[in-house]
């Protein structure tokens, strides 16, 4: 891709990040996106066609470092209990790295008025729940493999992914219920030794 391009699209990407995390999507406009990334409001259409496809892209971006983290986490010599508390540590270090991504991921804004922002919306739902898909898959070896009791892979997964999203969400509060990232790991850890121990089957 020709350079110049190339910077085009990265300071549409960031400007409409950084805007999207501040309002609703039907709040912010193309002329206010063009000005924060310095550019004529016509490189939105020429690049991305409207404000729904550059909110889409935007979007899609975050998946993809979303992915990136958590391919850090769901390693092949990890057994899956020890794959849960690496997904823990990898969701707050993604959180830590990019704050708008996982927001915009974990607390999606309403989809607005128009077509676009609901199927935007639920293509983010899906693939969300794509990548929570290999927690899934973790707690069902657990339970083949005799590690865990019986459970519902599907409900448990959830359970723990909304316990994360809430652990986290105390990092931007601005009282005296902020937690620092130290306190934020100790927390996910705490979270994930309840769910842990109480899947666990006893040792004989």
């Amino acid at each position: 891709m020709d350079p110049r391009r190339r910077r085009t699209i990265d300071a549409l990407l960031q400007a409409a990040q950084a805007a999207f995390s501040e309002r609703p999507v039907d709040a912010v406009t193309v002329e206010e996106i063009a000005e924060r990334a310095g550019v004529a409001v016509g490189s939105i259409y020429n690049h991305f066609g409207s404000k729904a496809g550059l909110h889409a892209a935007v979007v899609e971006r975050a998946l993809d470092v979303d992915r990136e983290f958590m391919d850090l986490a769901y390693t092949d010599e990890r057994s899956p209990v020890d794959q849960l508390y690496a997904a823990a540590e990898e969701y707050l270090e993604f959180y830590l790295q990019s704050p708008e991504y996982f927001r915009m991921l974990a607390f999606p804004a309403g989809p607005g008025r128009y077509q676009a922002g609901q199927d935007l919306a639920d293509r983010l739902a899906r693939a969300v729940d794509e990548q929570n898909g290999r927690m899934v898959d973790a707690l069902a070896r657990a339970v083949d493999e005799g590690i865990a009791r019986p459970v519902d892979p599907q409900e448990v997964a959830t359970v723990l992914w909304a316990a994360w999203n809430g652990i986290i969400s105390l990092g931007w509060r601005p009282d005296e219920l902020h937690r620092s990232e130290t306190e934020l790991r100790g927390l996910l850890k705490t979270a994930t030794d309840v769910i842990a121990h109480g899947l666990l089957l006893p040792r004989t």
